[in-house]
């Protein structure tokens, strides 16, 4: 139970819990940044134009674009990686 909600997730995007703390949670700040601005532009529409769709568009670079997971094979993984 421990490792299933501690360790698996971040195993499976190689990162040990650390790393994976660190990573989510300054996608956690970027959002919460994000949000701050489109509710600034909500209320404000001359504020914050861009900024809340820039900051979810570099989000989308780090996770989706710039991934660099292992295949599901492991040996695949060391073979590409030697």
């Amino acid at each position: 139970m421990i490792r299933r909600l501690f360790l698996d997730h971040p195993t499976s995007v190689q990162e040990t819990y650390w790393q994976h703390m660190r990573v989510a949670a300054s996608f956690g700040w970027a959002m919460a940044k994000a949000s701050a601005a489109c509710f600034v532009h909500a209320l404000v529409p001359g504020l914050c134009e861009r900024t809340g769709s820039r900051i979810i568009r570099d989000l989308h670079a780090r996770m989706v674009i710039n991934r660099h997971r292992a295949p599901d094979d492991p040996l695949l993984w060391i073979a590409a990686n030697i």
